[in-house]
């Protein structure tokens, strides 16, 4: 009766904790071509498993009402069957069938999404839009190789067109998942896997590492922002002005920009289009920081959250590489610091 209570309580509070999330995402609502190609493939395979399910249950069932011991047949031993030709057949045959059924669309579709000719080999279509993602502990880079744009944690991409992307790990191995949009692919830093994703419509998508990495592994996500195909050509136009030299806005961010230039520039970018090889950008490039959906990937993007991140970083992110860095910045640093840093934003 314990082992029943506990069961009951433990699936209630799945159901209800199910719920609790911060930000919405499931592979259950696709809003790509990728996505509704695996949603389609697991709606087939549970409708197979749901209906194999029911009828062996019936079978079950039906066995042990029509073949139950009656009253007065104690010690009537039941007819031996060795076996029916007909029965094995069939059980043999309907499986097989099944698994027809659900292979030939995984096949097609699997040839569908390993196709990545554009960027198979040394050479890069020009015409094809891709990303050379970079995973590190804990944030991500995204490298637009053909544009010469670099930026970071936000993933900008048009609606309506394949983007081809490039992954590997700068250090250990992480997982790339944007569960409305594609399923997970492995990032290496022994090698580079390759994928291809698109979204149907506007809108910010929430991405994941989905390999576990260490203490902030549940805290290295990103966005993707799927805009329209004008915008996005805006956003790449402006992308590559910007040169790490926004309009001060105020004494306080002028004096935020000295103190940027003193201490982080050593492993922070302002430069969308910095040349630096990817072995020396070893912290995220922060050319449009203010215009990013969050700050260090989890928490909501505005400048209390960014003063509360520059003072203590291990509290927001445990085992992050900024920790302890540059040692600890007064308040006023950090003021000036936050003005500069929110002010960096593409040119409109």
């Amino acid at each position: 009766m314990k082992h029943w209570r506990l069961f009951s309580l433990v699936s209630l509070l799945a159901l209800l904790l199910g719920g609790c999330g911060k930000d919405f995402q499931s592979t259950l609502i696709p809003q790509g071509e990728v996505a509704k190609m695996q949603y389609d493939l697991l709606i087939l395979s549970t409708a197979i498993m749901v209906l194999v399910v029911a009828v062996v249950t019936v079978i079950f069932f039906y066995v042990i009402i029509r073949f139950r011991q009656r009253k007065g047949q104690e010690h009537v031993i039941p007819k031996q069957v060795e076996g029916n030709h007909k029965l094995e057949i069939i059980w043999t045959v309907i499986p097989i069938l099944l698994l027809l059924i659900l292979a030939v669309p995984t096949v097609t579709y699997t040839f569908k999404l390993a196709d990545v000719k554009p960027i198979e080999g040394d050479k890069i279509d020009k015409d094809a839009l891709v990303v050379n993602v970079t995973a590190n502990l804990y944030w991500w880079e995204f490298e637009y190789p053909n544009e010469k744009v670099i930026t970071s944690q936000d993933l900008v991409i048009p609606t309506g067109k394949k983007v081809y992307l490039n992954l590997k790990g700068a250090d250990i191995k992480h997982s790339f998942w944007v569960p409305s949009l594609a399923g997970k692919i492995d990032t290496n830093p022994e090698n580079t896997n390759k994928m291809w994703l698109e979204a149907d419509k506007p809108g910010v998508y929430n991405g994941f590492c989905a390999e576990f990495c260490g203490p902030s592994h549940a805290l290295m996500q990103f966005k993707v922002k799927a805009v329209d195909e004008s915008e996005y050509k805006a956003w790449i136009a402006e992308m590559k002005d910007q040169k790490g030299q926004p309009a001060v806005a105020s004494a306080s961010a002028a004096e935020g920009e000295k103190i940027f230039n003193q201490s982080c520039i050593g492993c922070h970018a302002v430069d969308a289009g910095d040349n630096r090889p990817a072995s020396a950008r070893i912290a995220p490039n922060l050319a449009n920081f203010g215009d990013r959906e969050m700050v260090a990937g989890v928490l909501d993007h505005n400048e209390e959250n960014l003063k509360k991140w520059l003072k203590d970083p291990e509290t927001v992110k445990p085992g992050n590489k900024m920790t302890g860095v540059y040692g600890k910045l007064t308040d006023e640093q950090i003021n000036a610091l936050s003005d500069y840093l929110m002010n960096l934003k593409v040119q409109k």
